[in-house]
C-alpha cells in the first residue's frame, strides 16, 4: 500500500531542547545572619549600646557553627554597627552608625577611588552653598560661637600655614553643623579634608590670600548672623568658587592667581 506524502506545507515538529539553567550563587551562612543583625540594628529594633546574646546562645538560637557566627559578628564589626568588648563583661554591643561613619565612608571613596581634585571642587560648589544658606535659617548661638572661633583662630595663625589650613577646615566644618542636616556635615567634613589635604598651597599661602579668606568667612558669618539666606548662600558661592580657581591656577602654573579669590 502506498502511503500519502507528507505535504510540502506542513511544518516538521521541532525537536523539544533540555531545560538548561544558570549557575546558582547561594549566600554564606554567616552573610545571612549579619544581614539579619544589620537590619535590626538599622531599622532601630536594637537600639544603641544593646548587647547581643553571648556567642554560645547566639550558636543555639540560629542553629550555625561558632565560626559562622563568629565571621558574621565580625563582618559587622568591620561595617562600625558592633563594638566587640574584650574580657569578663564583654560581648557584642551595638554601636548606630552617626556622622561621623558617614565621613569616614566617604573619605575612604574619595582616596580608594582616586577622585579627581576638580570632582571635589564641583562637589563643594554644589553643597557649601546650600550649607551656608541652611545654617542661616537653623544657627544657634553655639554655632555662631563656633564660626567666630574658628575664624579667630585662623586670623591669630598668622604665618604658621597648617594651623591656618586646620582652622580653615573647622570654619567650614562650622558653617555645615550649623546647617543641621546631618548628610550634609558628614559630606562637609570629608570633602573639606580632602580638598585641602589634597591642594599643594601652604607655600603660596601669603598674607594676601589668608586677609582675603579671613574676609570672606566674616562676611559668610554676618550674613548667618542676620538669618539672611540668600545673602549667605551667594556669599559662600562666590568664597568657594574663588578658591576653586585659585587652587587650579596652583596645580597648573605654581602660583595663586589673588584675584580670582577675592569676593565679588
Amino acid at each position: 500500500m502506498v502511503q500519502p506524502k507528507q505535504s510540502t506545507g506542513e511544518r516538521a515538529v521541532p525537536q523539544q531542547q533540555t531545560p538548561t539553567f544558570a549557575a546558582l550563587t547561594v549566600p554564606k551562612a554567616s552573610d545571612v545572619l549579619a544581614a539579619e543583625v544589620r537590619e535590626r540594628i538599622l531599622s532601630g529594633e536594637f537600639g544603641e549600646g544593646t548587647a547581643l546574646p553571648p556567642e554560645r546562645q547566639l550558636v543555639e538560637q540560629t542553629g550555625l557553627s561558632r565560626a559562622t557566627v563568629r565571621e558574621a559578628l565580625r563582618i559587622l564589626e568591620v561595617e562600625n554597627l558592633l563594638e566587640i568588648r574584650p574580657g569578663r563583661g564583654g560581648g557584642a554591643f551595638v554601636h548606630r552608625p552617626g556622622r561621623e561613619s558617614l565621613a569616614n565612608t566617604v573619605h575612604l571613596v574619595i582616596r580608594g577611588q582616586r577622585i579627581r581634585l576638580s570632582a571635589l571642587h564641583e562637589t563643594r560648589e554644589a553643597i557649601e552653598p546650600t550649607c551656608a544658606g541652611l545654617a542661616a535659617e537653623r544657627r544657634t548661638d553655639a554655632d555662631l560661637a563656633a564660626l567666630d572661633d574658628a575664624n579667630a583662630e585662623l586670623v591669630a595663625a598668622d604665618g604658621d600655614i597648617p594651623r591656618f589650613l586646620r582652622a580653615n577646615v573647622r570654619w567650614h566644618t562650622a558653617v555645615a553643623r550649623a546647617s543641621g542636616n546631618e548628610l550634609l556635615i558628614g559630606f562637609m567634613s570629608a570633602l573639606s579634608e580632602a580638598i585641602y589635604a589634597a591642594t599643594d598651597i601652604e607655600p603660596f599661602m601669603d598674607a594676601d590670600i589668608r586677609r582675603v579668606t579671613a574676609r570672606a568667612h566674616g562676611k559668610i558669618a554676618d550674613a548667618i548672623r542676620a538669618g539672611d539666606r540668600a545673602a549667605a548662600s551667594r556669599r559662600m558661592t562666590r568664597h568657594v568658587c574663588g578658591f576653586s580657581i585659585a587652587a587650579a591656577d596652583v596645580d597648573q602654573r605654581g602660583r595663586v592667581d589673588l584675584g580670582a579669590a577675592r569676593e565679588a
